[in-house]
């Protein structure tokens, strides 16, 4: 019997039918983006090339669907198998956010029929960090979906291609370990490039690449925590709590090194007055450090770290805390010079909300049709 099972729940049901009415609003939006042009739906210039389409659904979606990284770091790097029963859910998970991802970079292009370009050797930018970032991703999408084929397969009975495959997962796994770490710390690199543009507070010069992997893999973390405790409740399903108390104690190391390493280079280079000086920048940068104390508070507490309900608060409050740190840096406090300013336009969120909404419902159709969640049958 496999240990893995299909929910076989109903699809259509009132959650599914309002996030569809919001992904065809997006897709409404979308079509008039791709026939008129961006002007016609985003409120972007010259001063800011890229606004929330770039910085969610591939700066921060690509850290939010890093629960795949993390855990193949845990359960095949560090060999804890006891976190194995979380896998697919998580690969599941970062399938979606990456693929997702890859479509909001597409999505941003000026010249879209022109994307295939990145892939011509003749025709790539070997000086720009945005060309690591684009083969990461688009490989790591295909490993991604490798890595999670044992589901489709299972699903369709092919056992004799099922064991074939068994047999060299070892190499996309080490793959879906090396990609994440190379296109996250790249990222980190990107607001190294951006220099002055970006508010001192975050710019961290030569540990940025570091600090963007430990985000994605908080992030990544957070969101394991979340989507179990979240499925549990939403499908009554056995709570995973014990599991995940286990799993917080890695976090709080982790978000402890981070906390640790934010801060002493903020004090080294002179820039702590900067946290106080009451600007944008310094009440944004109490916000995050906040929602990143506050998860810390709970898993350092043997009582509420054991409480399913703290457990997801703090998994929230990473989510938010990485996806702020990374909104911070490449949109709230970046400064492209005087004259220019930027909010995203009514077009640009729906379109963003739309991406999520597919996200959701696609990952609702998986989880309930193929064998993806662990079996809770006691055989």
């Amino acid at each position: 019997m496999s240990e893995h099972q299909a929910l076989k729940r109903p699809i259509i049901t009132l959650p599914f039918m309002l996030l569809a009415a919001v992904a065809l609003v997006g897709l409404y939006f979308l079509a008039i983006r791709f026939t008129s042009g961006m002007g016609f739906v985003t409120n972007l210039n010259s001063g800011y090339a890229w606004g929330v389409w770039v910085v969610y659904d591939v700066i921060v979606g690509t850290a939010l669907a890093c629960g795949g990284y993390a855990l193949a770091i845990t359960v095949y790097v560090l060999n804890k198998g006891e976190y194995h029963p979380l896998i697919r859910p998580a690969l599941l998970a970062s399938l979606l956010g990456y693929a997702l991802g890859g479509l909001g970079a597409f999505i941003d292009m000026g010249r879209w029929w022109q994307f295939y370009n990145i892939f011509l050797p003749w025709h790539m930018n070997f000086n720009s960090v945005m060309l690591e970032v684009g083969l990461c991703v688009a490989t790591y999408i295909l490993v991604l979906f490798i890595e999670f084929s044992p589901t489709l397969l299972e699903k369709i009975g092919a056992k004799g291609l099922l064991k074939t495959l068994n047999k060299v997962l070892f190499f996309f796994i080490a793959l879906g370990v090396l990609l994440p770490t190379m296109h996250q710390s790249s990222l980190g690199s990107m607001l190294i490039a951006m220099g002055h543009k970006v508010h001192p507070l975050w710019q961290s010069l030569h540990i940025q690449p570091l600090l963007a992997v430990m985000t994605a893999l908080i992030m990544g973390f957070a969101v394991v925590v979340f989507e179990a405790s979240f499925t549990a409740v939403g499908f009554r399903r056995p709570s995973e709590t014990p599991l995940l108390t286990r799993l917080s104690k890695g976090i709080v190391g982790l978000m402890g090194l981070y906390l640790i390493i934010r801060f002493a280079e903020i004090i080294l280079r002179g820039k702590l007055g900067l946290i106080f000086a009451g600007d944008l920048g310094s009440w944004m940068f109490l916000l995050e450090t906040t929602l990143f104390i506050f998860p810390l508070l709970v898993l350092l507490s043997p009582s509420l770290r054991q409480r399913g309900h703290y457990l997801l608060y703090a998994a929230v409050s990473m989510l938010f805390a990485g996806a702020l740190y990374r909104f911070n840096a490449f949109l709230i406090t970046y400064d492209p010079g005087p004259g220019y300013s930027y909010f995203p336009s009514v077009s640009e969120i729906m379109v963003t909300a739309g991406v999520i909404a597919i996200e959701i419902m696609a990952y609702l159709f998986l989880v309930k049709k193929f064998p993806v969640l662990h079996s809770t049958d006691p055989a």
